[in-house]
């Protein structure tokens, strides 16, 4: 596990990335704030964005009326398009404000309020009740939010619990190389974890342990998805240089010494080149609840 290089960031630090960048998180990421999947390469970003929930939607086997938790829902955007295309049954938990803010108004507008819950909370805290109070739920996700959490076999464990029996946990996850050399992990990956708020990067077979020791079967990494989703930083690093020469406020936010969270631009070369080498991966894992 390649952790931050210090103390692992709480739940009120992550909460504050986000908030702080939702902006431009939204506007260099939209509103699915996760990897685009590019299995042509030729797809549109936003289509390369559905096409990842569409792959986690299969593997999870969400259909009709199927009821989902989605942990570290974001704005929401995973969350509508399952009850929007699947007619699944959402609950959603998220740390930030302003993601489920905008996510509530945006299922509102579109009409799926109805099929869609975002809670705001710590899927490590007391917030996890309310969210276990309305399964159990057919599938939970994890779409780019395990790597937050602090303990990441509790973390697993809660989802295992709010599942029904022979339910499906499937999760999108930032890893380390099997390999990473010290340079790598020093000036990559620690500083990715540090800047991003992640708690730690584990290795696929870490992962599918942690899976296993939270008592899932048959947890396994379905598929290693890193040259599929890599191309996300080359869009985004380029419409980050052009937000960079148009905005005024961007440049500001840039050059502010007191904005700790002006780093991440730093943050988006180091992502771009860990993939690169082969020090970051991207797995799409499954495990399923025990009868």
């Amino acid at each position: 596990m390649i952790r931050p290089g210090r103390s692992r960031p709480g739940p009120e630090a992550v909460a504050r990335h986000y908030q702080d960048l939702d902006r431009y998180y939204r506007e260099l990421w939209g509103e699915h704030v996760h990897h685009g999947l590019w299995n042509t390469g030729a797809e549109a970003p936003g289509t390369a964005v559905e096409a990842l929930v569409h792959r986690v939607a299969v593997e999870a086997e969400v259909g009709p009326g199927g009821r989902v938790c989605d942990v570290g829902c974001g704005y929401g955007g995973t969350a509508r398009l399952l009850a929007r295309e699947y007619a699944a049954r959402v609950s959603g938990i998220t740390l930030s404000e302003a993601q489920a803010g905008f996510g509530r108004a945006a299922a509102q507008a579109e009409g799926t309020d109805d099929r869609v819950h975002l809670e705001v909370g710590d899927w490590l805290g007391p917030t996890w009740e309310a969210i276990r109070d309305r399964g159990p739920f057919d599938v939970v996700l994890a779409v780019e939010s395990m790597t937050h959490m602090t303990d990441l076999v509790e973390a697993i464990r809660r989802a295992r619990s709010v599942l029904r029996p022979g339910g499906r946990f499937v999760a999108c996850v930032w890893l380390a190389g099997d390999r990473v050399a010290r340079l790598e992990e020093r000036h990559l990956l620690e500083p990715i974890c540090r800047e991003g708020r992640l708690a730690g990067l584990p290795t696929a077979h870490e992962f599918e342990l942690a899976m296993a020791r939270a008592g899932l079967r048959d947890a396994v990494l379905v598929e290693d998805l890193s040259r599929k989703v890599r191309r996300t930083w080359d869009l985004t690093i380029q419409a980050g240089i052009r937000r960079l020469l148009e905005d005024s406020q961007a440049r500001r936010f840039l050059l502010d010494p007191c904005q700790p969270e002006r780093v991440f631009a730093a943050t988006m070369l180091r992502i771009w080149t860990a993939y690169r080498t082969g020090g970051l991966r991207y797995g799409l894992f499954r495990g399923i609840a025990p009868a």
